[in-house]
Order: structure tokens, then sequence, then C-alpha cells
């Protein structure tokens, strides 16, 4: 019995023979351009290969400024982004372009009887843009509904602190307190028109939260204080030493030895 012929519930199991193993598939033979590619797909992962110096390059952008990312890199990135941009210009075109359709086919609305405070201020709104839809070819509801939606925009991102939305809402309350002061009764022209602008403040106070007309100075003391070590330069002349034995038989007339 073998050393490996060990005792399995009480019987032996001998060792299986080389007759006795099943036969394993023939290796499958590669054609010569398989093992070209297999060989240029080693190479190149290879130190010093293609694919190894890309892969260097990449794991450097973590590190790197834009002016140290390799060209590929900074070139895939910005084919990335501008195609990411005009697909998002792309939607927002056809979005925008729904919604318009969508007002266009608004039906139209019931113009109010004017009563109440909101209805002295809305009924000429309505009335106007219904007299001036008539010479367009919008309906009045479209017109309306898109008075609103500027409004709540330029409210909502004037709350925000968005520039342009609150260029857009003081644009908005000047359209307003315009459609108000034309379409109002001619006797009460004034006070709805005064009305509205109370209204179109008041909101405003949403719409223009923390916008000052007093200049911001930013008191920030320097992190970096320069030293002033004031230094004095002097720079004297002095005359050349006489040589020895010079009786001073040279000098001009005008020098004379001091005498005591």
């Amino acid at each position: 019995m073998h050393a490996n012929d060990k005792p399995i519930n009480g019987q032996h199991r001998p060792n299986p023979t080389k007759a006795q193993l099943p036969e394993l598939p023939p290796a499958r033979k590669e054609t010569p351009w398989i093992a070209r590619v297999r060989a240029a797909w080693t190479r190149s992962w290879e130190q010093g290969g293609f694919l190894y110096r890309r892969w260097e390059e990449i794991f450097r952008v973590r590190n790197a400024s834009w002016h140290e990312i390799a060209n590929w890199i900074k070139t895939t990135v910005l084919v990335a982004g501008i195609s990411v941009v005009i697909m998002m210009v792309n939607a927002a075109g056809d979005i925008a372009g729904a919604a318009l359709k969508g007002l266009a086919h608004v039906p139209a609305v019931d113009a109010g009887d004017g009563s109440g405070l909101w209805g002295t201020v809305d009924h000429p709104i309505r009335a106007f843009l219904a007299g001036q839809a008539a010479h367009l070819s919008v309906a009045p509801a479209a017109l309306y509904a898109f008075w609103q939606v500027a409004g709540l925009l330029g409210l909502i991102g004037g709350f925000l602190g968005n520039a342009g939305a609150r260029i857009a809402w003081g644009l908005f309350g000047c359209a307003t307190l315009a459609m108000v002061w034309s379409a109002s009764p001619a006797g009460g022209r004034a006070a709805a028109t005064g009305l509205a602008a109370l209204m179109w403040a008041l909101a405003s106070i949403v719409a223009l939260r923390g916008l000052t007309l007093r200049p911001i100075v930013h008191n920030h003391p320097p992190q970096f204080q320069p030293q002033f070590n004031p230094t004095l330069h002097l720079h004297a002349t002095l005359p050349a030493p006489t040589p020895a034995g010079d009786d001073l038989d040279d000098e001009p007339d005008n020098i004379h030895p001091l005498q005591r």
C-alpha cells in the first residue's frame, strides 16, 4: 500500500493509475495574428510602453495643475464638456419651446370683475393684455401666463440673490405699473397705479433681500507685512596717496602749503 493510500471508512482506496485519469482536451493553438495582438498588448503594459505611459499620465492628474496635464487628457475633457453643454442647451431649447407652445394654446380666462384690492390691479392688466393680443397672433391667456411666470421667476431669483433676476423683477414692476396706468379708468387711474406700486414695493422686500446701495468695504489686515529697514549708503572718493619723494613741484601755482 502506498503512503497516500489512507483508509476511508475502514477501506483502502488505491491511487488512480494513468489509465484511469480522464483525458484532457488538447490545448487550442493560437493563430499568428492573435499571438501578435497578445504580445503587443503585453509589451504596451510593460514599463515604458504606450499604455503604461498613458496610465501614468492619468494617475498624475490628481496632483498636477492644468498646464501640467497631458494634452490628450485636456482635449478629452474639453470635448466631453462641450458635448454636455450642447446637450443641455438643446434640452433647454426643447423645454422652452414646449412651454411657449403650451402657453400659446392656453384657453381664454375670465377677466374678472375687478373687485377688491387685487382685482383693482389685476383687472387692468388682463384688460390691457387682451386689447394688445387682438393685434397679435397670441392668445390673451398666454400673455397673462407669461406675465405671471416672469414675475414669479424674478421674485424667486431675486430672493436667491441673482442679479439678472433682480433686473427682470425691476422691469416686471415698471411694465406692471405702465399697464395698470394705461387700462385703469380715468377717475381711479392714480389710485390704482399707486396701489400697484405699493404691492410691488412690498414684494420687493423679498425679491431685493440684502441689496444695498452703500459700497462694501472690507477692512482685512494684510497677511504679509513687509519690514522696512532703512539703510544709508555713503559713497566717498578718497584721494590717491602721494608717492614718496614727491615735492609737490608739479602742483598748480594757486595751491600753497598751509603756513602757521
